[in-house]
This record gives C-alpha cells, sequence and structure tokens, in this order.
C-alpha cells in the first residue's frame, strides 16, 4: 500500500483547527457569561484530542514518512490501520469528554490507546532495525516511543484513584505530571529532535552531528521528572540529581543550537520565513529549558506550581509554541504545508497568536504571586484564542490547494 503522508497531515492540519476551536469555547466561558456546556469537559476534551488528534497523530505521520523513504520495501499497510484506530479513539474521547467527563467511555478509549500505542511501538522498533545505513534519528525515536509507554503509568494511577474513590491529592499532581512530563519531554521532543536531526543535513552543507547531545537529554529526562514534584520534600541526594540533570539539559541545548546556528544563518536552502520560524521555536524551548532550570530553587517551584496561571502558561509554552510551533514549522521547512502567500499568513497568524498568548499568561502568572487582578485578562485571551482559529482555519484552506506529496 503506498503512503500518501500528505493526505494524513492534512487530518492533522483539520485537528489542529479543532483543538483551536475548544480552546475559542472555554475561553469565552472564562470571559463572559455562558452557563450552557462544562467547562471540565471541555478542557479535558481540547487536551485529550491536542495531544493525540494533533500532536501524536502528526508525530506519528512523519515517522512513517522516514520510514517510507529508508525501506525498499515498506509496508504502510500495518501502520495505517493504527493510524486510524488512533485518530478514531481521539474523536472518541474529544466527544465522549466533551459531553460526559470521565466516563466508561472516555476511559476505555484512554485504555485502548495505550494498547494501540504498544502495537506502534512494536512496528515501528521492528523496521527501525531494518534500517542498514546509520541514522542519529533512531535512537531519538526509539527513546521517544519508550518515553510514550512509560507516560501511560500515570494514568493508570489516575484511572485506580478514580475507580476506588481513594483520592490523594499529592499522589493526583504527582501522576498528572508523569504523564504530562514524559508526553513532553520525552515523547513529543525527542521526536521533534529527531525529526529535525534528519533534515538538519538537508538544510547545512556539511553538518556533524554530536552524539553528547543525545546522552545528555537522555540521561536527564527521568530524573527531570522530579523538578514537577519538588514541592513533595525530596530527599537532598535526589534533589542534587534534578538540578544536575536541569543543567545537562542547558547544556544539551546550548550543543544542538551551537551545531545548527552558523549553518542555518547561512544556509540558501532555507528561505528567510522559514529561518524566522525556526527562530521562534528555538527561542520558546530556550524559554522552557531555562524555565526548568530556575524551578530547581525549591522556594520558587512551590510557589510557581502553587499558582494555576504559572503552571497554565508553562504547558501553552511547551505544547503551543515548543511543539506545535516546531510540527508547523518542521512540515512548512519540508514542503508539506504550501509554500504560498496565503500559507505564510496563515502560519503568521497562528504564531502571532501563540506569542501574544504566552505574553497574556505571562503577565497574569506573574501578577499572581502578588494577587494583582489583570485587568480584561480574560477578554484578551478570547479575543487571542480567535486569532489562533483563524490563523488555523487559514492553514486548512490554504493546503487543501496543495496535493503534493510529501518529499
Amino acid at each position: 500500500m503506498k503512503f500518501n503522508a500528505s493526505f494524513w497531515i492534512r487530518l492533522s492540519i483539520f485537528n489542529l483547527f479543532i483543538v483551536a476551536f475548544l480552546g475559542v469555547i472555554m475561553r469565552y466561558k472564562i470571559g463572559f457569561d455562558f452557563p450552557y456546556l462544562n467547562q471540565k469537559n471541555i478542557q479535558h476534551a481540547h487536551s485529550h484530542f491536542a495531544f493525540l488528534g494533533w500532536v501524536t497523530h502528526t508525530l506519528y505521520v512523519l515517522m512513517v514518512n522516514y520510514l517510507s523513504q529508508r525501506l525498499s520495501e515498506f509496508d504502510f499497510s500495518k501502520y495505517r490501520k493504527y493510524i486510524v484506530i488512533n485518530l478514531a479513539l481521539s474523536y472518541g474521547m474529544l466527544i465522549s469528554f466533551f459531553f460526559t467527563g470521565y466516563s466508561i467511555v472516555s476511559i476505555v478509549c484512554a485504555t485502548l490507546t495505550i494498547v494501540n500505542n504498544s502495537f506502534l511501538a512494536y512496528c515501528f522498533f521492528s523496521d527501525f532495525k531494518k534500517i542498514g545505513q546509520y541514522s542519529p534519528s533512531i535512537a531519538w525515536f526509539k527513546s521517544a516511543l519508550w518515553f510514550n509507554l512509560i507516560s501511560s503509568l500515570g494514568t493508570f494511577y489516575l484511572a485506580y484513584m478514580m475507580a476506588s474513590k481513594n483520592f490523594n491529592e499529592h499522589l493526583y499532581l504527582a501522576s498528572v505530571y508523569f504523564y504530562l512530563h514524559f508526553q513532553y519531554n520525552g515523547f513529543f521532543i525527542f521526536v521533534c529532535v529527531g525529526l529535525l536531526l534528519d533534515h538538519l543535513p538537508v538544510l547545512i552543507q556539511g553538518y556533524t552531528y554530536n552524539k553528547n547531545i543525545f546522552k545528555l537529554f537522555f540521561i536527564s529526562c527521568i530524573p527531570s521528572y522530579f523538578l514537577s514534584t519538588l514541592w513533595a520534600n525530596l530527599p537532598v541526594w535526589l534533589y542534587i540529581i534534578v538540578v544536575i540533570s536541569a543543567f545537562m539539559q542547558v547544556i544539551a541545548m546550548v550543543l544542538l543550537f551551537k551545531s545548527m546556528w552558523i549553518g542555518l544563518k547561512n544556509s540558501s536552502v532555507l528561505n528567510s520565513f522559514g529561518k524566522l520560524l525556526l527562530l521562534f521555536v528555538a527561542l520558546a524551548f530556550s524559554a522552557k529549558i531555562t524555565l526548568q532550570l530556575g524551578s530547581t530553587i525549591p522556594e520558587l517551584s512551590k510557589l510557581a506550581f502553587g499558582f494555576r496561571p504559572v503552571v497554565i502558561a508553562y504547558l501553552h509554552l511547551v505544547l503551543l509554541a515548543v511543539v506545535s510551533g516546531f510540527l508547523i514549522t518542521f512540515l512548512f521547512i519540508r514542503g508539506i504545508l504550501i509554500n504560498s502567500i496565503s500559507m505564510k499568513t496563515a502560519i503568521g497568524t497562528f504564531f502571532i497568536g501563540i506569542l501574544l498568548n504566552e505574553v497574556v499568561l505571562a503577565v497574569q502568572g506573574i501578577a499572581s504571586f502578588s494577587y494583582l487582578p489583570v485587568k480584561y485578562v480574560n477578554e484578551m485571551l478570547f479575543a487571542i484564542s480567535l486569532l489562533l482559529l483563524t490563523g488555523a482555519i487559514m492553514m486548512v484552506l490554504a493546503q487543501r490547494k496543495s496535493q503534493e506529496p510529501l518529499a
């Protein structure tokens, strides 16, 4: 069966539109009087579909595309059924969470997603072995798939607490952050870096890969989870390991950027718009790593995790600015998103929305430290959500003009 990445990516962009639309509904309910629909249910639908329908689906498609270009006898049929199942379960969770919240349907869909991820991981691991030529991306992809499976332990414990009614606030938070950490910093980030490393030789003539980048990110990934649990009064020995892991990620980031900076700056393959998008993502990733390092200060960590606006700002920074920003950028510089004025306008609109969203959330988070209300913050965030939705709609419409398969 022939693999047409362009078709599957068009579905990704449509799913991004749905995520943005749910964001508008949530922001409208917060800023204005709208008694209909349950805000918590919409939030669960929004987050789960963003993870599975948008990010995970896109990452799977791009990894399949990676394999299709390297295996002469690539069998897409086995991947097709699992990608379709992932989409079906994503829409199942979208609908069930939206209308019923945590129910038997949403829990069953979430459980089946873990099973489906396991089968997909097995397929990827089997095909990675068939690639004879060395590729630095494979180590990143394999690690990402393992981190994706490990993250499910957090959801299993959450499901246990929901089913047993044995609720513990600290264990609940630890489970949520466990899942988020290994999704964000494990699965999402590792696949993104793997995709980037695969394409860098095309953008930079004579690019050389530093294997220490992977070693530092991989070794630090597991202990850096405890950056989210410093409020739990960790033992001194574990705290020291956590601090070291935070510094390791800073060093790894510097090595990654150092290996790219001059080459991308002088690249004749990458146009100025693509360079600008990559710079945006690089700055967002730098902010993420810097904030992680800052969170090693226990007092600052407890203060930050004690204020919901700060947590929301950080989560949006990672998922929206870093991960979603990178995926849109990568799809554009690879040529899967059509290079047209309408698409550039759409992406520019979406990225401006990301930037404004982070600025307003950051101001709200900083103000919350002093318990100072920010005037019209909810109205501003609603307007920004409309801007993000507009950018997503424009991308959907612009991409409909493109029928070219991913090269």
